[in-house]
């Protein structure tokens, strides 16, 4: 089932990517994006029985308040899903779902916009569902262990005990994760003191752990980088063996393996996890995507041709960053003398993303 699951919902990621433009309410994403993603999760959506638009439920003094939709199995709610327009930040949005989880006997919430989808329990207080989700589905960016985890919400694989024993790991390793990201971009005074006292015996003065902390995030980021350069080089450097042919076999023309010539170098990677540090801001990762070539090393929106965000130019003797001024012209090349003078030019990137948006 996973590979069906995954065709139909790459499918629906096209759909939404061809329609998105043309939807302009929060009813016209569900009747579009939404309602579509419950019927490959195999649901009817034509039966009121089992998928409920606009289920009425009372809260508090508030009468007629109204979800999305309940998704039941057997007469028993194992869902609710609130949806907002496709444009809207869904972590942003999760009061209101959280006063329905409050007074719905579903063990699980979602909130959607139509591509991303957060899925919330209660796992940290009975019926009262978390702050942060414990698994969030990306249409755009869809993997497998991501459909693994769906599939246990879908008709036929629904499993609730199978779900809240994974729903816990899965929360904490997100949790962990983030934290984690966290320390690479900015290490903490608690990670620079628990990794210095192991080899430095002398008192961390105020001046020295300043200075611990900014070698500490060069060591991670070299360690990454080298780590990530030598997949690289290792995945472009290998040649393809072709098997020998029979003279009947041998095509008219012959073809050659293509042999990349180009390696990406160490500072293209820390220069783009910069850009990509500096795009977080306003992007999630998945939207940013790098192209290598032979004359430059590219960071796209979306991995569109059509939305250059930068260029690095680092095949010569001199560095050049290639800025699109907001996206509405063509490049401009600006010498930089060292990799940090990337930072220089954050309002400019950041400008040239929100005017694609």
């Amino acid at each position: 089932m996973e590979a069906d699951l995954k065709l139909k919902l790459q499918q629906l990621h096209q759909r939404v990517d061809v329609l998105k433009d043309q939807i302009n309410t929060e009813e016209a994403t569900k009747n579009a994006f939404v309602m579509p993603f419950i019927q490959i999760l195999g649901y009817d959506i034509f039966n009121p029985t089992e998928v409920i638009p606009e289920f009425i439920c009372d809260i508090g003094t508030k009468k007629g308040e109204k979800i999305d939709y309940v998704i039941k199995i057997d007469g028993e709610p194992i869902l609710i899903i609130e949806c907002k327009h496709w444009k809207e930040n869904v972590d942003a949005h999760n009061s209101q779902l959280h006063r329905y989880y409050h007074v719905s006997k579903a063990r699980f919430g979602v909130l959607t916009n139509g591509h991303i989808y957060n899925f919330y329990s209660d796992l940290e207080k009975p019926n009262i569902m978390d702050e942060k989700p414990f698994f969030t589905l990306d249409l755009s960016n869809l993997k497998d262990a991501s459909l693994k985890i769906l599939e246990k919400f879908s008709k036929t694989g629904y499993n609730l005990e199978e779900i809240l024993d994974s729903a816990e790991g899965l929360k904490y390793i997100k949790a962990i994760r983030n934290e984690f990201e966290k320390e690479i971009q900015d290490p903490s005074d608690e990670m620079v003191k628990l990794l210095v006292n192991r080899f430095f015996d002398k008192p961390l003065t105020a001046t020295r752990l300043v200075a611990f902390k900014e070698y500490t995030r060069k060591a991670i980021s070299n360690s990454i980088n080298e780590s990530i350069s030598f997949r690289l080089k290792n995945a472009l450097s290998i040649n393809e063996t072709v098997p020998s042919k029979t003279n009947d076999q041998i095509p008219a023309v012959s073809e050659t393996v293509d042999v990349p010539k180009f390696i990406t170098s160490e500072e293209e990677i820390e220069g783009s996890q910069i850009v990509k540090a500096i795009l977080r801001e306003i992007l999630p990762a998945s939207r940013i995507a790098f192209r290598d070539t032979q004359s430059y090393f590219g960071i796209l929106l979306d991995d569109n041709n059509r939305k250059p965000i930068c260029r690095l130019h680092f095949n010569s003797s001199n560095k050049y960053l290639e800025v699109f001024n907001n996206g509405k012209d063509n490049g401009e090349k600006k010498l930089i003398l060292s990799l940090e003078e990337i930072y220089n030019f954050k309002e400019e990137l950041l400008a040239t993303v929100k005017n694609y948006e």
